[in-house]
């Protein structure tokens, strides 16, 4: 009769090895000495063995759901918590430890940077599905910048251990959190050509078109939340007279309007890209 051995890897039964077995002492069986991670099955025997072997492959595939990252992100545990955070509350402050990375939900939040002088510089406003503080899994122990909700916000707090983990294991997570990355480094060189070679006016179009996420995959949210001509001036490198003038401009060409008076937001219409575009846009008489 026919034998059959099945071996197997040291990891189990995920790389399954199927060979004739062969005589090696003479006798009239193989030697079972010789059976090393393995054992040994007759044809019926092995049809069987290796029906319910594909069954429950088939049984566990099915039933191991599919990695989503925001369902993963939206749970709590496992070195995950979640807060809401009211508008004008800090996150982390400069010179705080660096021991974990947040990810918004929902709503704003700006990162503010200050000087030994006290001179204060808003580089970055993040929103929603963004991270922040990614610098703790480089080595920066502690925080170099302060972030501040500018919105009602809910963010998740991922601690270090946790994300490490989540992105060794996990190739879809590993996928998001790269093109966090990469859109974070894209933007943060853009941001340095904006600051080098364009008008204060430019910079500052600019600015407000990306606040209302024009050129992203989501859709442009055209009212923006009230955000204060001194952020607005602290985020472009200049004053805030110089701010008033250009909203003022911008207003009377039609590419901005207050929803409801300036308390209530600032709504960017599309038309505002022929500032970026064409710099010298002219208010008709």
């Amino acid at each position: 009769m026919q034998l059959y051995r099945v071996l197997w890897s040291r990891t189990g039964f995920s790389d399954l090895i199927v060979v004739p077995a062969h005589n090696h002492n003479g006798s009239g069986a193989p030697s079972r000495s010789r059976l090393v991670g393995g054992f040994l099955l007759d044809l019926p025997q092995f049809m069987v063995w290796y029906g319910m072997v594909r069954k429950a492959r088939s049984t566990a595939t099915k039933r191991r759901p599919s990695f989503d990252p925001k369902t993963f992100l939206a749970r709590v545990g496992g070195g995950r918590s979640r807060a809401k955070y009211r508008k004008g509350q800090i996150v982390f402050s400069q010179g705080d430890t660096g021991d974990s990375v947040f990810y918004i939900q929902k709503g704003k939040a700006k990162v503010t940077v200050v000087s030994e002088q006290g001179k204060e510089a808003v580089v970055a406003i993040l929103g929603i599905d963004e991270f922040f503080g990614e610098g703790c899994l480089a080595g920066q122990v502690q925080r170099i910048s302060t972030v501040t909700a500018m919105t009602d916000a809910l963010i998740v707090r991922l601690e270090k251990a946790a994300i490490v983990r989540v992105i060794h294991q996990e190739p879809a997570f590993s996928e998001m959190f790269i093109a966090h990355l990469l859109g974070r480094s894209i933007r943060v060189e853009a941001d340095l050509v904006d600051q080098l070679f364009n008008s204060s006016e430019k910079r500052l179009a600019r600015m407000l078109l990306l606040l209302a996420n024009f050129g992203k995959e989501t859709r442009p949210e055209t009212i923006i939340a009230k955000i204060s001509q001194e952020t607005l001036a602290e985020m472009i490198g200049t004053t805030r007279s110089r701010v008033s003038f250009f909203m003022n401009k911008f207003r009377k060409l039609g590419f901005i309007a207050y929803n409801g008076g300036i308390e209530g937001g600032i709504e960017v219409h599309s038309s505002l890209l022929n500032v970026v575009l064409h710099e010298q846009p002219q208010i008709k008489s």
